[in-house]
């Protein structure tokens, strides 16, 4: 038996206009039936409402259905370890800022969002006099975000574990120019943090690794919680197909085809306790704060992806 039936994969986007095609919100799911991988949605929506209110009313029906459900979004689940501390925040770390993003963060059905504004604003309050927080348009000057990469000594560090694992990615700080992951993240945390504790779903589901910890996970750890959600590299493999598609959706498919074939050979329950290389107190820091990549194994031999053929993966397009 596979840990799940059903495998949601999520590619956001900061933009700050509706959005479609290249550079905006993919998301796909694939399931299991009877015949093998079939590929039941893949949605472009063009706001983050949208989406938010599309993943939330899909994982209410695949619930309905009792059916184990893993979500994907692909940003960081949490900053380098010290920044709640630093913020001057007490209670669980993950817990804390991700609460703090969803009271603070703005974003209407539009996409206008404040996310420059509030990562000025956490600037001043670490006390960096240059970050952590960096990049923002030329259109605009902040008081404590800067355009430019500021130096790490003796502050927080620019890269959480995993991350140091991964030479090509970006550091959650950057909010601007290629690659900016810090702005899907401060604009995804708060839509993730209200999936979670939507009254349809919060008795149903988890965050991992937050609230799972850093193990194996089986068939019976998802029953009690059938929706997981995880961080995803979707760079982690390099999709193949005939068909002519952006990148984004090429690659959400491409990295569900991935965990369901893990899934089904057996290999995803451990996945769940990220890598055996860790130290204890750096499991600590991964389990309170600062959050894992699922798949990545804590070797640095991962720079080649894993091909997937979309073209034979499914047995049917939804």
């Amino acid at each position: 038996m596979t840990l799940f039936d059903a495998y949601l994969m999520v590619d956001w986007s900061a933009a700050t206009r509706p959005r479609s095609g290249k550079d905006s919100i993919w998301f796909t799911l694939a399931e299991w039936s009877n015949s093998g991988l079939r590929r039941s949605k893949l949605e472009n929506p063009r706001t983050r409402w949208s989406a938010r209110d599309q993943l939330g009313n899909l994982l209410t029906g695949l619930l309905d259905k009792n059916k184990r459900v893993l979500v994907g979004f692909d940003f960081p689940f949490g900053y380098p370890d010290g920044t709640t501390r630093k913020l001057g925040l007490e209670g669980a770390p993950w817990h804390v800022i991700w609460q703090l993003l969803t009271d603070l963060i703005f974003d209407n059905q539009n996409n206008c969002n404040n996310r420059f504004d509030v990562a000025d604003q956490l600037n001043k309050t670490i006390g960096h006099p240059e970050g952590p927080f960096w990049g923002h348009p030329a259109t605009h000057t902040y008081n404590f975000l800067k355009p430019t990469r500021p130096t790490y000594e003796n502050e927080l560090t620019e890269k959480r574990i995993c991350e140091k694992l991964l030479t090509k990615l970006q550091p959650v700080w950057k909010l601007n120019g290629a690659g900016s992951v810090g702005g899907q993240t401060l604009t995804g945390l708060p839509v993730v943090n209200t999936l979670r504790i939507d009254d349809r779903l919060k008795e149903n589901s988890c965050i991992w690794p937050f609230e799972t910890g850093l193990r194996s996970l089986e068939v019976e750890d998802i029953k009690r919680h059938p929706i997981v959600f995880t961080e995803i590299y979707p760079s982690l493999v390099a999709p193949s197909s005939s068909t002519k598609h952006v990148k984004d959706a090429l690659q959400v498919q491409a990295i569900a085809v991935y965990m369901a074939t893990l899934d089904r050979d057996q290999k995803l329950g451990t996945e769940f306790a990220g890598s055996p290389y860790l130290k204890q107190e750096e499991r600590y820091v991964v389990e309170q704060e600062e959050a894992w990549i699922l798949g990545v194994a804590g070797t640095k031999n991962q720079s080649i992806p894993y091909i997937v053929n979309i073209d034979d993966a499914f047995v049917e397009l939804g």
